[in-house]
């Protein structure tokens, strides 16, 4: 079996190292791409097959439709090589509104609960991260995830109203910033380990200040060292490798 390629040795392309289109990408190569809202990871994974023409192709987290940001997607023989940009920490730019939550904990379904949240303030929130919020916690995964049950995807089950029992999962917040607070909204820096639901983060956060929230931006700004700013756009992917059009034709319902 094949080694996994150093990271020092695997090209990985930006908008600062831009892919060339006669570029043999089965050899392996990384490319740092700046997700669309609503497009779903697996359809960056299509485009991205769609530019290359090559079927093998990884991605190093995903990144929920409503999300935008990094998404560092590996092809060829370079999908050995994605586990390593999927231990490093995640950075977010997240925003949360207070007073009524959702099935989803985002803004991808319809609020179903509601609650006061007047008694809130920065103060308070400041001191819920830090007590609740900071370090090893534990988390239970949302319904609405990819992960399975029985082989079936969470999201599946929760749209037919099912639920299933979750295993609860340790993660690391490393920091978390308030950027601006103008409640009901709030604007969070957060800096955490693989596997965290952002999305629980802010429940979570709503529940510890006895009021209902959820999710209703998102951005992934970094990946260990590789950040968003780097990043291509897929509309300069579409330059680059001569596709007309097809961020604008593609089915996002």
């Amino acid at each position: 079996m094949a080694k996994a390629i150093p990271l020092e040795k695997l090209p990985i392309f930006t908008n600062q190292n831009l892919p060339d289109p006669d570029f043999d990408y089965n050899q392996g190569a990384a490319f740092l791409l700046d997700k669309p809202k609503r497009w779903s990871s697996f359809q960056v994974v299509k485009f991205l097959r769609k530019c290359t023409d090559i079927r093998k192709i990884g991605h190093a987290g995903t990144l929920d439709p409503m999300a935008t940001g990094l998404l560092i997607l590996c092809c060829g023989d370079g999908t050995r090589t994605v586990s390593a940009f999927q231990e490093a920490d995640k950075e977010y730019l997240a925003e949360i509104t207070f007073g009524s939550s959702t099935p989803s904990l985002d803004a991808e379904t319809t609020p179903d609960k509601h609650d006061s949240f007047d008694h809130l303030s920065r103060d308070s929130i400041k001191k819920s991260l830090e007590k609740d919020l900071s370090g090893l916690i534990v988390q239970i995964p949302p319904m609405y995830s990819a992960l399975k049950h029985k082989g079936d995807p969470l999201y599946k089950l929760a749209r037919k109203g099912k639920e299933v029992k979750r295993k609860p999962r340790q993660v690391i917040i490393e920091e978390t910033k308030i950027l601006e607070c103008n409640l009901p909204r709030l604007e969070l820096y957060i800096k955490c380990s693989k596997g965290t639901y952002i999305r629980t983060l802010a429940d979570d956060l709503a529940n510890s200040l006895g009021t209902a929230g959820h999710l209703t931006g998102l951005q992934r700004i970094a990946i260990g060292k590789y950040k968003n700013e780097d990043a291509l756009t897929v509309e300069r992917m579409e330059d680059i490798f001569s596709i007309n059009d097809y961020a604008s034709n593609i089915d996002l319902h």
